[in-house]
Formats: C-alpha cells, sequence, structure tokens
C-alpha cells in the first residue's frame, strides 16, 4: 500500500493549498538569505522544493538552485513556473537523494519533514542533508512548533473552492498531528451530475479522501537529531519575522545551523 506522502501531493493538492503563493515565498526568502549569509552565486539545494516556490525566488535572487521532490505533479507545476530553466529540477526521495554534488546550502521548508513512522527514517533525511553539504555548508529547516500545534489545532474545517467542497478533520495522535481531507462535489456540481444521467457510484467515487501525517518532535528531541547527523545549530527562530522561539508562543521552530 502506497504511503500518504505517495499519494496526497498529486492533483488535489494544487486545490487544498493553493494559498500558498509566490508572493509570501520571495518575502520568506529575503529573511533566509539573511540568516544563510552567502555570497550571490551560492549553490542551494531545495530539498522537497514543490512547486518551486522559494527555488525560483531564491534564483531571482542570484542564487545557483536545484530543487528535489517525490511528486511528478509538483515538479510539473515547478517546471511550469520556471520556462526560463533557471533551476535544475530533480525528482527523489528525501532519504536517498538522487545527486552526487554538494551545496553551499540545503534547505527544507515549510515542515517538509517528520513524514515517516520511525525516527531512523527521520535520521536518514538529516544525513542526507549532512552529506549533500559542502564542509562549513549552511541549513535551514523550517518545521511546525509541536507545543504551539497542541494550543492552536483546529479540530474541522470546511470551505467550497472552485466546485469542490473541503473537508479537514485534524487530530493529534500517537505522537503525530494527523489530517484527513475530503473533497467532494459541491451541491452545484452534483446537480450537473445529476442532470448528465451519472450513477449513484459515480457520485460516491467523487469524494477524494487523503491523509496527512507529520510526528511530533518537541525543540530538544528535534535538536538531538541534528547533532546526531552532524548538523549544527546557530539559532532557532520562532517564525519569518526573525522572532526568537519560544515553546508556547511561537507557531515554527526555524533552524539555522551549519554543517559541523
Amino acid at each position: 500500500m502506497a504511503e500518504w506522502y505517495e499519494q496526497s501531493f498529486g492533483e488535489d493538492y494544487l486545490l487544498v493549498y493553493k494559498h500558498r503563493d509566490f508572493q509570501g515565498a520571495y518575502q520568506e526568502v529575503q529573511k533566509m538569505i539573511s540568516w544563510l549569509k552567502l555570497p550571490q552565486g551560492s549553490s542551494v539545494l531545495d530539498l522537497c522544493c514543490g512547486m518551486g516556490r522559494h527555488s525560483l525566488a531564491l534564483a531571482d535572487a542570484g542564487y545557483q538552485v536545484t530543487g528535489v521532490d517525490l511528486s511528478g505533479v509538483l515538479l510539473r507545476e515547478a517546471h511550469a513556473a520556471d520556462p526560463g530553466g533557471r533551476v535544475s529540477w530533480h525528482q527523489g526521495d528525501m532519504r536517498a537523494v538522487p545527486l552526487d554534488e554538494s551545496f553551499d546550502a540545503v534547505v527544507n521548508l515549510f515542515t517538509s519533514f517528520g513524514y515517516f513512522e520511525k525516527d531512523e527514517e527521520q535520521l536518514k533525511v538529516l544525513k542526507e542533508i549532512y552529506r549533500l553539504l559542502k564542509p562549513g555548508g549552511r541549513f535551514i529547516i523550517d518545521y511546525l512548533n509541536p507545543a504551539y500545534v497542541a494550543l492552536h489545532l483546529v479540530p474541522h474545517s470546511s470551505r467550497e473552492d472552485e466546485g469542490n467542497w473541503i473537508e479537514e478533520h485534524r487530530v493529534i495522535e500517537d505522537g503525530f498531528v494527523k489530517k484527513q481531507i475530503a473533497i467532494r462535489s459541491s451541491a452545484s456540481a452534483a446537480t450537473a451530475e445529476t442532470a448528465a444521467g451519472l450513477d449513484t457510484a459515480a457520485g460516491r467515487e467523487s469524494t477524494r479522501v487523503y491523509h496527512e501525517r507529520v510526528k511530533l518532535y518537541p525543540y530538544e528531541k528535534f535538536r538531538a537529531l541534528l547533532e546526531q547527523a552532524g548538523l549544527s545549530v546557530e539559532q532557532v527562530h520562532g517564525s519569518y519575522n526573525e522572532d526568537q522561539y519560544i515553546e508556547d508562543a511561537s507557531p515554527r521552530m526555524i533552524f539555522v545551523g551549519m554543517r559541523a
């Protein structure tokens, strides 16, 4: 059976997360540049690059950028947004990145970490970041803050978008934050289906259900994993506003450091 991350990052992901815009990515990259302190022309790997929002912003800032993601659908969108081929795009698993070159920096953004059941699998990702960095190379890992998630979790939300009704259920369970996403035709779309003579089974098939799961690593545990992989932490920010991380108040844990 396919893992959740092999199923969830497809066509419907583009609908559910279309609010993540390029303008926001450009603003976040400006902060990242100040944290990385690398000259223009430096090589940067965007590990789990998705649709390439941050990769393209980094390229526009003068860096030589490589993007890697497992999802062919998201990489298709990245290619479409990069007609000039400014970024080198590659498909691959973050636990075994299909690249032999090394980089001045590696970034892993928007909680593209914690997808696996076992700590050993998460550690493989961090060891890949170590392998892919030049000696003294720098990294940014942007991860959720488990304490903040526990305090602010919204158990249920729903909305209509592009003729689809999207429902999201969230729960913290067994050390993971889990989300179930159900997408089905709205009333207007369902009426159109009925008028077209579609049967009940076809109506049921119009509901698509996806699951997301991220393992919750408190600050000390995450930092210990980084150190185990040979990655040295210099700063931890609580958001892209550069504020320091505060356990109960910060929405993010953004680790900035270097290969030890």
